[in-house]
This record gives C-alpha cells, structure tokens and sequence, in this order.
C-alpha cells in the first residue's frame, strides 16, 4: 500500500512538472514572438500607407499641389507686371482643425521648399527663426567688426503672407472608414489685407481593418 502511494506522488509530481514545463515554454514563446520585429531601410520617396492617417507623402504632395496652384494664379502676373520684380512672401501658421496629430510645421516647410525651388517667389523668414537672426544680429552689433557687422532696418518686408488649416471628415462603420482631408491655404495682401488667391487640396482614403 505505501509502495503504491509513494508511485502515485511520483507520477504527481512527474505531471506537475511537465505542466509546470510546459507553462514556462509557452510563456518563453510569448515573450519572443512580442519582442521580436524587423527593420528594413526604405526609399524616403517610396509611397507607402500603413495606418492610413496622414503623413509625409501626403504632406509633399498636397505642398506641391497648392504651390502649384499659387503659381498659376493672375495675382502673380499682376505684381510682376505691375512691380517689375518677384514677390517676397513669408509663410504663416497652418492650424491644425483635424482630428489626426499632424505636425503642421513639417507641412510649412514642404510649402516652404516648393516655393524656393520654383524660383519664381522670394521668401522671407518668419517666426521663432526670424527672432533668432534678429538677436542675432543684434549681437553682432557689439562683438562684430564694423566691415562685417549686418545693420538693423535693412530686411526685406513681405508683399503677401500664406496661412490656413487642415480640416477632416470621418465616415466610420464598424472596422472600415473614410478619411476625407482637406487643406486651405490663403495668400493676403500685407499692406491692403486683401485676400488675393484661395487654394485647396483634398485628400480621401479608404481605409478597412
């Protein structure tokens, strides 16, 4: 009888252990398969959407678009004809009205750069950066030499300033949605405040979970 007690605690204890084992690798598979991921290098011009929200291709190609758009306007014809000389303009805010985190500065730059590479438009600096190159120059006023020092009152004032915002509107039913994006920007007069040219571009993505 003590024989066979002893044999069943042994195959007791033999069953708890390979339950036991079993638990452990199981919990290892976990944890392994959760840590591990891949990284791979892409193209920074490859078009590729995997949240569907928006992002930099979206941010370039909207850019382009409205440059595009300004360029082709009258109003600029107008100033040129009329001024004899390009127009300077610095770019504003763009808010953010979407229901996305979109980094709007990212946006401003790409509009920024469109603009520069059309050569057709000066721009000025504007913002945190123009405080930046006016103290600046400000020290320069006293640690500079006299032949190198820049002098205060000789920027260039801007002709039109860019603003505008980026608004959404979401379909959603069960695990599939429309994303539809839509971004104004406005190009007004500095010294009349008129608004001279309205741009858009719009956006829409089918997105299914």
């Amino acid at each position: 009888m003590k024989n066979q007690i002893f044999t069943n605690t042994q195959n007791i204890n033999t069953m708890y252990k390979k339950i036991v084992l079993k638990i452990v690798l199981v919990t290892a598979v976990a944890f392994t398969v959760v840590g591990c991921h891949s990284v791979s290098r892409i193209d920074v011009d490859r078009e590729k959407d995997i949240s569907g929200k928006w992002n930099d291709v979206d941010s370039k190609l909207t850019a382009q678009a409205l440059t595009d758009q300004v360029l082709a306007d009258e109003w600029l014809n107008k100033f040129i004809s009329s001024q004899q000389n390009k127009p300077v303009l610095i770019v504003g805010f763009v808010k953010n009205k979407s229901h996305e985190h979109i980094e709007a500065e990212t946006f401003m730059k790409d509009i920024e750069r469109s603009i520069v590479k059309s050569k057709k438009i000066r721009l000025v600096q504007g913002g945190d950066k123009r405080e930046a190159i006016r103290g600046e120059r400000s020290d320069q006023q006293t640690n500079a030499s006299v032949s190198t020092m820049k002098k205060f009152g000789l920027e260039v004032g801007a002709d039109y300033m860019i603003q505008g915002d980026i608004n959404t509107i979401v379909d959603a039913y069960k695990r599939k949605k429309i994303v539809y994006y839509q971004v104004n920007l406005e190009l007004t007069d500095m010294q009349t405040n008129e608004i001279v040219w309205i741009g858009e571009k719009k956006i829409k993505k089918y997105v299914k979970n």
